[in-house]
This record gives structure tokens, C-alpha cells and sequence, in this order.
């Protein structure tokens, strides 16, 4: 009875892990800050540099990140056998399932961050070597433009472009058509999420980049809370 709900159990798992909201802890804790009432009150790791400064936005990305690596790499092989043919599915679905907890996390009211840092920890477990082209990507659009959003529709699409070029005509077949699906589903998602930052991007209204301190926090902006880029 309990290999036949296997599926339910490895997304609710990975679901709850995603959820956890590590910006809105580490602001918390360590600097007694409600972080979604700073900024652009968005929980990611962009936000939290730019309103707490470099060294809580770094960790909180690589929180993030590692959210998103940890559940695919250790919750599948608890329901699943590795052997099997369900299993690459199966890790698929535990990634799918923790991006949308860190976006939509229940605790807070589904508001959750834009999924780039859970994202990318995801994508280094199913396809490690897109996952290259899409830091590539990032880091060479970040580097000319310093607006975070962009870099990280840049790399959303890198990923996708790169998986499809290396699954070649082995997409849709019985074993990867999970894998092709998450790689169009995926960053479309991440698309969607920065909607409204490449509505001001085209207008050449989004901010670039710039690490802040806590001094230099602000309220947070019920407009920009749905815009900024975040992890």
C-alpha cells in the first residue's frame, strides 16, 4: 500500500522542504528584521543583500540553493527504488515539488520568492552541465547589466535551451520525458515570476544591483513586493 502513493509522498516531502523561508529566518535571527517589511519585501536572497548586506544575502542564497539540491539528491531514494525506472521521474517531481514550496510556501500565505537560488540547486542535481551554461549565462548577463532579474531570465532560458540540446532526440522517450517537461516548465515559471520586472526593464526602470546594510533598509513597497528578483 505505501509503494502505491510513493508519488504523494515524495512531493509533500518536498514540497515542506522547499517551503522553508531561510530569508525571512536568517533576517530574523540574525538581525532582528522582518524582511517582508523591507526592500521590496520579497524572502529571497536578492533583497536580503540588498536591504541586510552581502554576507546574509550570500548565505542566504546558498540556503536556498542547497534546499533545493538536498531534497532531489536524498528524498526520492526513501520511496523509491534507485534501480527502477520510476526513479529519474521521481527526482524530477521532488524538484518540481520543492521549487514550488520555496515559491508558494503554505506558511506564509503562499507568498513566497521568485525560485532562482532553490532553482538552481534543483538543476545541478538533474542537469549538471546546463546548469554551467545557465551560472554562465547569469554571470556574463549580471557583469554587463548588474539587474539581477535579467540575469536570471538569461539563465532560465540558457537551461532550457542547453537540457533540450543535450537530450537530443531522447527527449520524449519513455525515460526523460519528465526531465524534457521540467526544462520548458521551469523556466517558463521563473518567466512568469519576473513578469513585472521585464515590464520595467523594458522601460528602463529596474534597479541594478547593489549590496546594502541594515542602515539602509527601507519599508517594504507593496509594488515592487510582486516585482523585485529574488531566490
Amino acid at each position: 500500500m505505501f509503494a502505491d502513493y510513493f508519488w504523494f509522498f515524495v512531493a509533500a516531502c518536498s514540497y515542506l522542504a522547499g517551503s522553508v523561508p531561510f530569508g525571512l529566518l536568517v533576517a530574523k535571527l540574525f538581525t532582528g528584521t522582518d524582511i517582508r517589511k523591507v526592500g521590496s519585501g520579497n524572502i529571497g536572497a536578492t533583497n536580503v543583500a540588498r536591504t541586510l548586506g552581502a554576507k546574509w544575502g550570500i548565505l542566504v542564497l546558498v540556503l536556498d540553493a542547497l534546499k533545493g539540491l538536498l531534497p532531489v539528491l536524498l528524498i526520492p531514494p526513501l520511496f523509491v527504488n534507485p534501480e527502477s525506472p520510476a526513479f529519474d521521474h521521481a527526482r524530477v517531481l521532488s524538484g518540481v515539488a520543492t521549487i514550488l514550496g520555496h515559491m508558494f510556501p503554505l506558511w506564509l500565505g503562499f507568498r513566497g520568492g521568485k525560485g532562482v537560488a532553490t532553482s538552481l540547486g534543483v538543476i545541478l542535481v538533474l542537469g549538471p552541465w546546463s546548469t554551467l551554461v545557465a551560472v554562465i549565462g547569469f554571470a556574463s548577463t549580471f557583469l554587463l547589466t548588474r539587474i539581477v532579474a535579467l540575469s536570471s531570465i538569461v539563465a532560465a532560458i540558457a537551461f532550457g535551451v542547453a537540457q533540450f540540446m543535450q537530450l537530443g532526440s531522447t527527449a520524449f522517450m519513455q525515460q526523460k520525458w519528465s526531465l524534457a517537461a521540467f526544462s520548458i516548465a521551469v523556466p517558463l515559471l521563473i518567466i512568469v515570476r519576473h513578469w513585472s520586472n521585464m515590464g520595467r526593464i523594458m522601460r528602463g526602470e529596474e534597479k541594478k544591483f547593489s549590496f546594502g546594510s541594515r542602515k539602509q533598509t527601507e519599508t517594504a513597497d507593496p509594488e515592487s513586493n510582486s516585482g523585485e528578483s529574488g531566490s
